[in-house]
């Protein structure tokens, strides 16, 4: 997929379209020369002159291209020596870049012919078109990133909310590498002490005693099952939540997502089964994005569209985060209430009595029992902010500060400490049954291994190629 780290490559870093500036970023050992044969400053300097992290006005121009036979003005060939656009350029001398290589930026006005045309003049001049997220991954391979910091570079990129960032920039900065690297290097210690008394068993050497290789896997178990049991609060805080509305016909389930959204989203008639389909809006919540779904009311049908519209209710439920059962609170519970109350009593939920400005008729009815509820008014806004306190509640039980703590977002951080944490548990029992120290090196080293895999400490060409490839080109 990639070429060498010999390779100088160019790519737009910025969006696609129309803007204010464009930029053409190239990293590599021949960044400068390749540069050189589109820049020129304004002050008459050679490219190769100018000091490291400095902006320099400059004109873009399209040099003189081997195996062009005219000068005639076209888009696809523009005339010798063509005046382009005006930039400022700024040179990052390796190894203070972002990829720890030589890297040139070229800043123009944001038109798409301007930068295709540089990235082309670059390209003939001996660079390569960079493939998705190699620069992250040069930066990685260069030790300016370990792998879980190169993956929060793409989570700070496609933050949706202020939560999410918090979390992606704290991983970043290499708090989740800190804590995942201590667990590992302890096992490291571990692993060395039992392989040197396996290996050198007939020597009168002290090795590392069974209560104190007890003692550091018991802890660095404890740090992996920790950062494990934040993953589910971690995807939501960076993905969102997907909260269900669910309800029989006209209950007030649009009623309450137009009051959630603070506008009329969904439309609202007196007539049963207005909504066939599923609708879908997200609100912030405190920084933590939340999707909401309003859904066709639930009951028995024989209306065909309704129908299908019942089922893709079905689809939402089972995918949701959390449901939101809404019943009419203003009138004694049917059936269809009953039986929905019973099929979401293994599911989070939150059931919402809604109607209240106009009666309490089933705050006391045993179907409620073992419910959290609460009494609202979608109509007139009344009890709303406590169903948002509810979400809160149910989604993050250890409340919104978990995005100001280490918390594991991603399925494969997941993953590796699951396998880490079913390692050390092996290990332990191996221990405490007299195993052979063979088998208890065996799940130390692979313990170690899965935690190596979020850092990058061991890696694959798949697992790279795998991550790097979700990046845009230019990042």
């Amino acid at each position: 997929m990639y070429g060498g780290l010999d390779d100088t490559i160019c790519a737009i870093a910025t969006p696609i379209g129309e803007g204010g500036i464009g930029i053409v970023r190239l990293s590599g050992p021949q960044a400068l020369v390749v540069a050189s044969r589109v820049v020129r400053l304004r002050s008459g300097r050679p490219l190769s002159s100018v000091s490291s992290h400095t902006l320099y006005l400059a004109d873009l121009v399209i040099p003189a291209l081997s195996g062009q036979k005219d000068d005639r003005p076209s888009l696809d060939q523009p005339p010798v020596s063509a005046l382009l656009d005006e930039a400022l350029v700024v040179f990052m001398k390796a190894p203070r870049s972002f990829t720890a290589e030589n890297v040139v930026e070229i800043q123009s006005h944001g038109g798409a012919l301007v930068l295709g045309m540089v990235c082309k003049v670059c390209v003939e001049s001996g660079a390569r078109m960079a493939e998705p997220g190699e620069f992250t991954k040069r930066a990685f391979l260069n030790g300016r990133l370990d792998l879980s910091q190169a993956e929060a570079v793409l989570d700070t990129i496609r933050a949706t909310s202020s939560a999410g960032l918090n979390i992606a920039q704290r991983q970043l900065r290499g708090d989740l590498a800190r804590e995942v690297e201590e667990a590992r290097a302890s096992l490291l210690i571990v692993l060395a002490q039992v392989e040197a008394g396996i290996d050198f068993v007939d020597e009168d050497i002290s090795f590392l005693q069974r209560d104190e290789l007890v003692r550091i896997v018991r802890e660095a178990c404890a740090v992996v099952q920790k950062l494990e049991a934040t993953a589910q609060e971690g995807r939501i805080l960076r993905e969102g939540a997907r909260v269900v509305i669910l309800g029989r016909p006209n209950v007030g389930k649009s009623s309450l997502l137009n009051r959630l959204l603070r506008e009329e989203r969904a439309i609202v008639t007196a007539i049963p089964g207005t909504t066939r389909d599923v609708i879908e809006e997200s609100i912030d919540l405190n920084g933590v994005l939340i999707h909401l779904v309003d859904t066709a009311g639930v009951r028995e049908t024989d209306d065909i569209v309704e129908r299908e519209g019942i089922k893709r209710t079905r689809i939402a439920q089972d995918e949701a985060d959390l449901l939101l059962v809404v019943v009419d609170g203003s009138v004694p519970l049917t059936s269809d209430d009953r039986e929905l109350l019973s099929s979401v009593k293994d599911c989070k939920h939150v059931v919402v009595l809604n109607k209240a400005d106009l009666a309490d008729e089933v705050a006391s009815d045993a179907a409620l029992a073992g419910h959290f509820s609460c009494n609202i008014s979608a109509k007139t806004g009344l009890g709303v902010e406590r169903v948002k306190s509810a979400l809160r509640d149910q989604l993050l039980p250890g409340g919104f500060e978990a995005a100001e703590s280490v918390t594991v977002t991603n399925v494969r951080h997941r993953d590796a400490l699951r396998r880490a944490a079913e390692s050390l548990g092996h290990t332990l029992e191996s221990v405490q049954h007299g195993m052979a120290g063979e088998l208890v090196s065996i799940d130390v080293r692979a313990a170690a291994d899965a935690l190596g895999e979020i850092t990058g400490a061991i890696t694959t060409d798949e697992i790279l190629g795998r991550i790097f490839s979700e990046f845009c080109i230019g990042k």
